[in-house]
């Protein structure tokens, strides 16, 4: 698995895929997202962007937003969206954002990687009436939260699964072969299927 910028060739795929998922992007641009794929099969598993918020009335200071993570259900569990939101810290970071802020009504996902809640009283205009329209769209029980980029950490067991990633089934459920080697029994010293001897 890997996580690389979107290209032009990835729009249609991003826009079914919001669409799919219900969920909305009212300033879309394919170059602001990144996407998940497997290395072996180039099956795209998840995807994110960054939004840029400029605030007063020359649009002077710039916040950056951690708009939309989302992980396609047969790739869920095993790190895509960890990385996925890694990378997009990074993305903020070379455009020269030291924070980054992020609107949720669940917000313990992000919590785990060093997000912190922000009271509401506490944003810049732009981000108060950003966090305002979350909480029509979602909920009144979004909230704000913030993160240093340099502050991120991948949890180790986020980052092992997502070397191993693979697709589920259509439920979500991965499924692993199992081979006679997972129940402690050598195929070369076996002769047949009942072996006692």
């Amino acid at each position: 698995m890997y996580v690389r910028d979107a290209k032009n060739r990835d729009e249609v795929w991003l826009l079914d895929r919001i669409e799919e998922m219900d969920l909305t992007d009212p300033a879309f641009r394919s170059r602001d997202y990144v996407i998940a794929l497997d290395e072996e099969t180039n099956e795209r598993a998840g995807f994110g962007r960054i939004r840029v918020h400029r605030d007063g009335d020359e649009g002077d200071e710039e916040f950056c937003e951690l708009a939309l993570v989302a992980t396609l259900e047969r790739w869920r569990g095993q790190g895509v969206g960890a990385h996925v939101v890694e990378r997009l810290l990074t993305k903020a970071g070379d455009e020269g954002f030291d924070d980054v802020y992020g609107f949720t009504a669940q917000p313990g996902y992000l919590l785990q990687f060093g997000f912190s809640p922000v009271d509401g009283e506490d944003l810049p205009p732009t981000l108060a009436d950003r966090l305002d329209a979350v909480r029509e769209e979602r909920g009144d029980d979004a909230i704000a939260v913030r993160i240093a980029v340099e502050e991120f950490e991948m949890p180790t067991r986020l980052r092992e699964r997502f070397k191993e990633a693979a697709p589920g089934d259509d439920d979500g459920e991965v499924t692993v072969e199992e081979t006679a080697e997972d129940f402690g029994i050598d195929p070369e010293e076996v002769t047949y299927k009942y072996d006692t001897g």
